[in-house]
């Protein structure tokens, strides 16, 4: 694996890194010779795990936890991402609550307003702290959203509406922060094997009639895997992709096509 990160001062910081995206977001990213912090919710088991794991390998990795409503929080932990390794050149929010599968008409106002506020307020928590050092080293965000604001499926508005305005922020990054060198992007991920998908697939909300109804949509004609999406986060990352920004890739096998 080519090392695109290793001759870059600093660390990539990487929300949600014990999730099925994020893990692998992290093992793409030290792979390619990032020193990461990640960032957990709750599973500490998890995080000492994959540290301990990559660290045996020769890595540069670190974990925090983190709770990204707060934001006095997630000032601090992007302060410590920063310290640790010298500074930020990356941020990667992959990041993102459970989402149930389920019609608009049955989601009170009250839950709809909880949903959105976590989604996009827990995404400008820790974008916002990370700009300075990002500027500094003229660095990347890359947010990971969701195929479904191209191409809507029935029960997912919980998830593509909240998502559809990341990626309005990530332009609005884009454009604003282009001046000071800073490149935002977003990975639009289809369905997958692991990940939230895993997890609607185990937990009933997804089941074999919509799995195969869902696979006949994408051109491929099957599902993808979270290293589909860490490549794509990665290299929208990296220097390899330094004149691209304001962009939204689809890794989706079509699907939005």
């Amino acid at each position: 694996m080519p090392a695109r990160f290793g001759d870059l001062a600093g660390g990539a910081l990487v929300t949600g890194g014990t999730g099925g995206i994020g893990r692998a977001i992290v093992e793409q990213l030290v792979g390619e010779g990032a020193a990461v912090t990640f960032t957990f919710r709750s599973n500490a088991a998890a995080a000492v795990a994959l540290v301990a794991g990559l660290q045996a390998e020769g890595h540069r990795i670190a974990a925090i936890e983190l709770d990204l409503a707060d934001s006095d929080h997630c000032t601090r932990v992007v302060e410590v991402a920063a310290n640790n390794f010298g500074g930020l050149h990356t941020l990667i929010h992959a990041a993102g609550p459970h989402v149930p599968q389920v019609h608009l008409s049955k989601v009170t106002p009250a839950a709809f307003a909880h949903q959105v506020e976590r989604e996009i307020a827990d995404t400008f928590n820790v974008i916002h702290p990370a700009l300075p050092h990002l500027r500094a080293a003229q660095g990347s965000i890359v947010a990971v959203t969701t195929a479904a604001t191209a191409r809507y499926p029935v029960r997912d508005g919980l998830s593509a509406a909240p998502k559809a305005a990341i990626e309005q922020l990530v332009l609005a990054l884009a454009v604003e922060e282009g001046r000071f060198g800073v490149r935002a992007n977003c990975v639009g991920p289809g369905m997958l094997t692991d990940g939230m998908a895993e997890r609607l697939m185990a937990s009933g909300d997804l089941d074999e009639a919509a799995l195969a109804v869902t696979k006949a949509n994408i051109p491929l004609r099957r599902f993808g895997r979270a290293t589909d999406i860490a490549e794509a986060a990665c290299f929208l990352a990296s220097p390899g992709a330094n004149f691209i920004t304001g962009q939204l890739l689809r890794v989706d096998g079509g699907y939005s096509v």
